[in-house]
This record gives structure tokens, C-alpha cells and sequence, in this order.
């Protein structure tokens, strides 16, 4: 499956680049290790919280305070920041509605983040609307498109933005379109060539530098290169070693070589940072793989305790670790089948395919299966769940 943090992720890096924000006068612009990063976006976040407390008709002080709870909602998974980037980002476009880009840009990637694509859409529309020749306006508009289904749609925009493959803007969102599509070498050569731009980039935050490693590392992960996945994962590390997604990401790794102990060192430095059910659940198997079951049923049990206080549709990496567990299926397959309604994009379809099938309904599985793999996307994921579906699904003859 794709990174499921891929959506915020991706918008934020593309964001911070375009915007080039200006942060609080008394803060350096020199980079810093990604520890002093942190505690710097603290102090811009005070700096402008008290600026915003000063100014009730501050818009843009507002919309500089959401995009720095964005880009620490990307540092520590907090959905509280995406909450708040919302909430400041409409009283700034409340205050001016003209003119007031970055609004419009932080209200659409805390959306995003939210899951909330349908709104996201919305919001990028107007951006589009707004200025049509702009490449990052088009780009995020077709990632939006492309995460909820609507592929005609986004094949015309990534068509007419080819020729700006090279753009931080738009490479890393052509990359996931090309992998989509089944063409995973092109889209690691758009992630390389964009790797090595974003490494020069002096005002990108070292976080975001390090998202390029995960993004590539995850690509070679899904297409089985497993050596390659670790060097850049901890190429990634090595620039910020403290960050969570690349911690669950070699817990992950080191969970497929069965490398069990790696995997609980990580998957724990890990969940000491961002407690992300994904990565409890990785580390009940790990545990449970040891021969520890009382220490693995409490991972699955803390995690589906998370995973089902959850408001809204779930996020797909934990729905599918239910599913794979058989845990709470009727549960996983009702929020499916709501969440289909709106975003019915292939890996919308490949859960609502497992859900069934894990429910006991492998026909309407095959066909939700065959929605999953219309692209073409060559991902060992898809077509393991195509083939136990195929064959759950066939008619069984008697033997005279």
C-alpha cells in the first residue's frame, strides 16, 4: 500500500518550497540539526500564537501560524496541529477573502491530512481558479484528484505537467502517478533527480529533506529491492535520526527479513515518538514471533483500541492490520464500505475487496478486486490479495 502518510506529507514539503515563508525575525535562517529545527518551530508557533492574540484581524499572521502547525503536524503525526492549521487557516481566509493564497493552501493540505479529501478538492479548485498557470496550484489539484479516484481527471493534469518533472512542485506527486500506473522505474527516476534537488535546497527543512529518502526507500521496499529500501531509510536517519516515519519504516523492514529484535528497537524508538497503531501492531507480531503472546496480545489490543476510537474512516495501514489479524472485520468492512462513497481510488478498493473477503464474501470481493487493479499498479500487495481473492472465489467442483 502506499505510504499513508504520503498525501500531508507530500503537500507540505511542495507547500514550504513554494511559499518560502518567512519565519519569526528572531529566528536564524542558517539550517540546524533537526532537533534545533524543532524547538525553532516552537518558537515560531509562540511568536505567532502571540501575534494572533494581539491582532484579531491578523490575516496572514493566521496563515503563517497554520502552516507552522502543518510542518509540525509532518514532525510528530499530531492530529491536534492539523486541527488547529484548520481552524487558523479559516479565520485568516474569514478575516480576507482576496489575496489571501496561503489560506486557501494551509486549509487544503490540513484537509488532506484530515483525510477530508473531498474538501481538500474544494479548496485546490479555488486555487486553480485563482491562478491557472500556477504549476504547484495544477500539481496539487491532480494529487487531490488522484487520491480520491478520479483518474481521467488527474491523467490530464499530470499530462500537461510533464515538461515541470524537474520542479520539487511537481516531481514528487508525478512520481506517485507513475508508480500508479505501473511504471515504478520512472517513478524513481523522477524521485532521485528530485532527491538531489530538495538536498540543495538550503531553506527545506531537514525533515522534509529526509521525506525523499523514506519516499524512495518505500518505493524500493514495495518493489521488493529490500537492500536498497535500508540504505536509503537510513540515509534518511542519518539526517534526522529521531524521525518516527523512518523508525516504523525499518521496523517494517526488518519485520519482512524476520530480523525480530531490529524490528522491536526500532518499532519502540518508534512508538516512543508517535504512538501509530501501524507500528503497535508491527510489534505485536514481532513479539508474538519471539514466542511472547501475552506481550503481543497487548500491542494488538492497545492498537485496536486506537484504531476504533478513531472518528471517521479509518487509516488504511491499521484497517488492514485488523483484517489481516481477523480482528474487528464487520467493523473495518462498514467504514470501508462508508469511506468508498467518496474516495474510490484503487486502494480504496483493494480494502473494501480484503474487508469482504475477510467477511466471507470473496464474489463481491473479486469484483471490488478488479476495480483495485485497473491501473495496471504493480504492487506485490494488490496482487497477493487479487490471487487469494481469485481463488476463495472459484466454484468448487464435486468429484463424481
Amino acid at each position: 500500500m502506499m505510504n499513508r502518510h504520503y498525501a500531508v506529507f507530500a503537500a507540505l514539503v511542495l507547500f514550504f518550497i513554494g511559499s518560502r515563508m518567512v519565519p519569526a525575525p528572531a529566528v536564524a535562517l542558517t539550517p540546524d540539526p533537526a532537533g534545533q529545527e524543532a524547538a525553532v518551530l516552537d518558537q515560531d508557533i509562540a511568536f505567532y500564537t502571540a501575534r494572533v492574540a494581539r491582532d484579531p484581524e491578523g490575516a496572514l499572521d493566521r496563515a503563517k501560524l497554520g502552516a507552522l502547525f502543518l510542518q509540525r503536524a509532518r514532525q510528530t503525526g499530531s492530529p491536534e496541529d492539523l486541527v488547529r492549521a484548520e481552524q487558523v487557516a479559516r479565520e485568516s481566509f474569514g478575516i480576507r477573502t482576496r489575496k489571501n493564497v496561503m489560506a486557501v493552501q494551509v486549509l487544503a493540505f490540513s484537509l488532506m491530512g484530515q483525510h477530508r479529501f473531498s474538501e481538500a478538492l474544494e479548496q485546490a479548485r479555488l486555487l486553480v481558479a485563482d491562478d491557472p498557470a500556477s504549476i504547484s496550484n495544477r500539481s496539487l489539484l491532480g494529487e487531490i484528484e488522484m487520491e480520491l479516484g478520479l483518474y481521467p481527471a488527474a491523467d490530464s493534469v499530470f499530462d500537461g505537467l510533464r515538461s515541470w518533472s524537474y520542479k520539487l512542485t511537481v516531481a514528487p506527486r508525478l512520481a506517485r502517478w507513475e508508480e500508479l500506473n505501473g511504471h515504478p522505474d520512472s517513478a524513481r527516476s523522477i524521485l532521485l533527480g528530485a532527491r538531489a534537488d530538495a538536498m540543495k535546497q538550503p531553506s527545506l527543512p531537514l525533515e522534509q529533506k529526509a521525506w525523499f529518502d523514506l519516499r524512495i526507500g518505500d518505493l524500493d521496499f514495495r518493489s521488493g529491492h529490500l537492500g536498497e529500501a535500508e540504505r536509503n531509510y537510513l540515509a534518511g536517519l542519518a539526517i534526522a535520526p529521531e524521525d518516527y516515519r523512518l523508525l516504523a519504516a525499518m521496523a517494517r523492514l526488518e519485520s519482512v527479513r524476520t530480523r525480530w529484535n531490529s524490528a522491536i528497537d526500532y518499532g519502540e524508538r518508534a512508538i516512543a515518538l508517535v504512538p501509530d497503531p501501524a507500528t503497535l501492531g508491527l510489534l505485536g507480531d514481532a513479539y508474538a514471533a519471539r514466542g511472547d503472546s501475552a506481550g503481543a496480545e497487548q500491542y494488538y489490543h492497545t492498537m485496536e483500541l486506537v484504531v476504533l476510537k478513531q472518528p471517521g474512516a479509518f487509516h488504511r495501514a491499521w484497517s488492514l492490520f485488523l483484517l489481516d489479524h481477523d480482528r474487528s472485520v464487520a467493523v473495518v468492512l462498514a467504514r470501508v464500505q462508508d469511506e468508498i462513497k467518496q474516495r474510490k481510488d484503487i486502494y480504496g478498493y483493494d480494502l473494501l475487496a480484503w474487508a469482504l473477503y475477510k467477511n466471507g464474501r470473496p464474489i463481491e470481493a473479486k469484483a471490488a478486486m478488479q476495480q483495485a487493479l485497473r491501473l495496471g499498479t504493480q504492487d506485490p500487495q494488490l496482487l497477493h490479495h487479487a490471487g487469494v481473492i481469485d481463488s476463495a472465489a472459484m466454484p468448487v467442483t464435486r468429484e463424481r
